[in-house]
């Protein structure tokens, strides 16, 4: 969801109405489903960047009457999060403005931790990985799924559109963000002290007009805002000629009967010792 790192600033995916609708589309049975067969009813779980809380409701119900608290360092986030909690009647989910690396919570308090595109952005796993350690019970699972960037893809693909792919990457290395990490969290997880780890990869696909459409969108309203292009063109790192190109290429793309496009990722569940 949302990176929890020192500064909001770092968080390369931003606050715009159009990342907050794709946080929207995301629930946990597209998106935690690797999670669901391991939660019980009583279980107490944190919720790492719960943006607006559409992952964390329903691993409130799975849990359910176990109590669930979600953390975002966003506190618009966390109003939305209240109010879907209230709105769904999920009464065991409590949300407050956090931050991953100094969790306001006692040692071995969870039996969970999650985190949904969270470890990514933040510099600092190791810190991370230390305070999720520091909250769980021993015996308790850690879950996290996280991009990888190579393996994501758009199709029919070009040169173009390789190439935004990378300079939206470069952007989140620069801001401190890991955009592979997902096909590297195992062994940082168990270098950072987690046993019995398990892993899997899966996608989120855009394949039907409607989804095409909505990720069409989504990538002209936030990859092509007049903000993210002066700061990518004063880095100089592309020109306003290139982002033109880029965005024809796009449009290309959107209007082939053979579009298609996926974002790849890892998730793995580590278990404190």
């Amino acid at each position: 969801m949302t990176s929890q790192s020192n500064s909001s600033s770092n968080y390369t995916m931003g606050y715009s109405d159009e990342f907050l609708q794709f946080l929207d589309r995301r629930n946990a049975g597209n998106s935690a489903a690797y999670l669901l067969p391991h939660l019980e009813p009583g279980m107490r779980l944190l919720d790492l960047g719960c943006g607006p809380g559409t992952i964390t409701v329903g691993l409130a119900a799975a849990v359910s009457p176990g109590e669930v608290h979600g953390i975002d360092m966003e506190e618009s986030q966390i109003a939305l999060a209240q109010s879907g909690a209230q709105a769904g009647n999920h009464a065991n989910a409590t949300f407050q403005v956090g931050n991953a690396l100094s969790l306001p919570f006692e040692d071995s308090y969870f039996d969970v931790v999650h985190a949904h595109a969270v470890t990514m952005h933040i510099p600092d796993t190791a810190a991370l990985l230390a305070e999720v350690l520091r909250v769980l019970k021993p015996g308790g699972i850690f879950a996290t799924r996280d991009l990888i960037a190579e393996s994501s893809f758009i199709e029919p693909g070009t040169e173009g559109l390789r190439e935004a792919w990378t300079v939206f990457t470069n952007l989140m290395r620069g801001n401190g963000a890991h955009p592979e990490l997902g096909k590297e969290i195992k062994g940082i997880l168990l270098n950072g002290g987690f046993a019995d780890i398990r892993c899997s990869a899966s996608f989120d696909s855009y394949g039907t007009a409607e989804d095409l459409a909505f990720y069409y969108n989504f990538i002209l309203d936030w990859f092509f805002s007049e903000q993210l292009i002066e700061r990518v063109t004063g880095l100089g790192i592309a020109t306003r000629e290139k982002f033109d190109f880029w965005r024809s290429e796009l449009d290309s793309w959107q209007s082939s009967p053979a579009a298609f496009g996926a974002l790849a990722f890892g998730e793995c569940i580590g278990r404190k010792v």
